[in-house]
C-alpha cells in the first residue's frame, strides 16, 4: 500500500518507515499536519500522529475525513479513554496507543482498508437530540440544523463524545486549542455560553471550579436563549 507517515518524531517515525519498507509498502513521511493536509489524497493509508508541531492532531484527523475516506489511523501517547474517543470521533477509523506492536499495526491497516473497501467507515456523534458529523462539521439538535464556528463545534464534540462526564476547562484548552496555555479558562467559558444560546437551556452544565459535562437526556427540547438558561461563571447565555 502507499502509506503516509504524518510524524514530526524522527525517533520513531524513522524505524516505522524502514519497517514499512521492508515489509512491501510505498511510505512518504512528512513532519507537519500542514504537510500531510497537502499530501495525504496520495496514500491508501494515513498513519497519524496526533502530537504534532504546527496544528491540533484531531483537527488535522477531522479534516482528512472531511474530504475523503482514505483509511486513517491515529497514534497517541496518552493511554486515556477521552483520547482515543476523541481520535475516533474526529474521523480515525483506528487509534493505537504508542508504544505499540508493529504486527498489531500491520493488522490494524489491513483491517481498516478493508472497511473502507466494503463500505464501513467512522460514525457520526449522538446525545439525544443532539448529533454531530465530525467528517463534514455539521450539527443538529433534532431536524434543526446549527450554526456553530469551529471552536465551538470542538467543544461540544469533546462533550458530546464523553456524555455525563466532566470535562475540565483545561483539558478543553488542550484538545480544542492545541495546548496554547495563552488562552485563559475565561476564553473557554465564553465560548461555552455561545453555545448554550445556540443549545438552549439544560444540554450544559457547569461543575463549578473544574468545567463542564453534557447532558445525555432524550428530554423534550427547549427553544434556544430560554428565560432559565444557566449562567456562566457570571456571564449570561
Amino acid at each position: 500500500m502507499r502509506v503516509l507517515v504524518i510524524d514530526p518524531d524522527d525517533g520513531t517515525a524513522e524505524p516505522l518507515v524502514c519497517r514499512l519498507v521492508r515489509n512491501g509498502h510505498q511510505v512518504r513521511r512528512v513532519r507537519t499536519g500542514r504537510a500531510g493536509l497537502q499530501t495525504w489524497e496520495q496514500a491508501e493509508v494515513v498513519l497519524l500522529d496526533l502530537e504534532l508541531p504546527d496544528l491540533d492532531g484531531l483537527q488535522v484527523c477531522a479534516e482528512i475525513r472531511a474530504r475523503g475516506n482514505t483509511p486513517l489511523i491515529t497514534f497517541t501517547s496518552r493511554d486515556t479513554e477521552l483520547d482515543r474517543v476523541l481520535s475516533l470521533r474526529s474521523g480515525a477509523d483506528d487509534c493505537l496507543v504508542k508504544p505499540y506492536g508493529f504486527r498489531e499495526l500491520i493488522a490494524r491497516m489491513n483491517a481498516v482498508a478493508r472497511r473502507v473497501a466494503t463500505g464501513g467507515g467512522p460514525v457520526g456523534v449522538s446525545c439525544g437530540a443532539l448529533r454531530l458529523d465530525p467528517g463534514t462539521r455539521q450539527a443538529w439538535l433534532g431536524e434543526q440544523s446549527l450554526e456553530l464556528t469551529r471552536k465551538e463545534f470542538d467543544i461540544l464534540l469533546l462533550l458530546a463524545s464523553a456524555p455525563e462526564t466532566v470535562i475540565s476547562r483545561r483539558d478543553l484548552i488542550a484538545a480544542v486549542w492545541a495546548d496554547d496555555w495563552a488562552i485563559s479558562t475565561r476564553t473557554v467559558d465564553t465560548h461555552v455560553s455561545a453555545l448554550r444560546g445556540k443549545l438552549g437551556e439544560g444540554w450544559i452544565t457547569t461543575v463549578r471550579g473544574v468545567g463542564y459535562r453534557l447532558e445525555d437526556t432524550y428530554r423534550a427540547m427547549s427553544p434556544p436563549g430560554g428565560a432559565d438558561a444557566e449562567p456562566v461563571d457570571g456571564l449570561t447565555g
